[in-house]
């Protein structure tokens, strides 16, 4: 069939109107681009081609979970553990009626409640120390002591001295930590016992994560019972006995478990001690 020629076609196909000043230009094919092939020649081509696959391969590979990441304790076996421990020091009078295996027994339940809940970082949790505890435990007292391993006046012996409730008030916004000592001291006949109540005031710092560091301030002792009438005493630096020997007004110790209602630190000379929320 014969092609028409483009005279013959109508006009208004190759001629545009005089009104119009654009000309209608028929778009063309874009040219293909080029593809790579593993087999090409062009060794920059082939680099690049295999850089980004093995890019695009990697980013969708998930990150390993992190082994570091600090496990949940068993609420059912740290419940337990708790009850295992106050169980092993109950009966010991604060330690001072502690025997040998009475020791052993509160060390090893310290141990497997320490074990249980992990290290401890209070550095990001403050506010578990708040508040007044109260010592049900000490192993230093079983050396008959008031002063534990230091050691400290005679309980029953030259000066009767009887030890009543032992407590911890803890300040964290003004960082006052203060031990509290309720004691009963003999008298002659027919005079009744003296009741006291003396005051270690201490500042406290917090040393890493787990360690605190307190610093001595005064001792104030207050009579209660039948002469609560007196007016406070205050002493200007700790008793000899109660003073440690080689940093005198401070001491260190590690919280090694902590909750809402328990409390188990070792002292600078390995003393274990459990509190409880007063």
């Amino acid at each position: 069939m014969a092609m028409a020629s483009l005279s013959s076609l109508p006009h208004s196909l190759h001629s545009s109107p005089s009104t119009s000043s654009a000309n209608h230009v028929i778009p063309s094919k874009p040219p293909c681009p080029k593809r790579l092939r593993f087999g090409s020649s062009n060794r920059r081509h082939t680099k690049s081609f295999a850089l980004r696959a093995a890019v695009d391969e990697v980013s969708v590979l998930e990150p390993p979970p992190s082994s570091g990441s600090k496990t949940t304790p068993n609420p059912e076996l740290v419940a337990s553990l708790k009850l295992k421990l106050l169980s092993a020091v109950s009966g010991l009078n604060r330690g001072l009626a502690a025997s040998g295996e009475d020791l052993q027994k509160a060390e090893a339940a310290a141990k497997e409640i320490e074990a249980a809940g992990g290290p401890v970082d209070i550095s990001t949790d403050l506010d578990k120390l708040q508040g007044r505890w109260k010592l049900i435990y000490s192993s230093a007292f079983s050396s008959r002591t008031l002063g534990g391993s230091r050691p400290g006046p005679p309980t029953g012996r030259l000066l009767p001295i009887t030890l009543g409730q032992v407590f911890q008030r803890i300040d964290i916004f003004s960082k006052d930590f203060d031990n509290i000592v309720e004691l009963e001291l003999g008298a002659p006949w027919p005079l009744p016992p003296i009741e006291a109540t003396a005051t270690l005031a201490h500042k406290f710092e917090l040393i890493g994560s787990s360690r605190v560091k307190i610093i001595f301030e005064k001792t104030t002792v207050k009579t209660t019972g039948n002469l609560s009438q007196l007016p406070p005493l205050e002493l200007p630096k700790l008793p000899e006995g109660l003073r440690p020997p080689s940093n005198p007004g401070s001491g260190e110790f590690d919280v090694t478990y902590l909750d809402a209602d328990i409390r188990i630190t070792r002292g600078d000379r390995d003393e274990l001690r459990v509190f409880v929320v007063s």
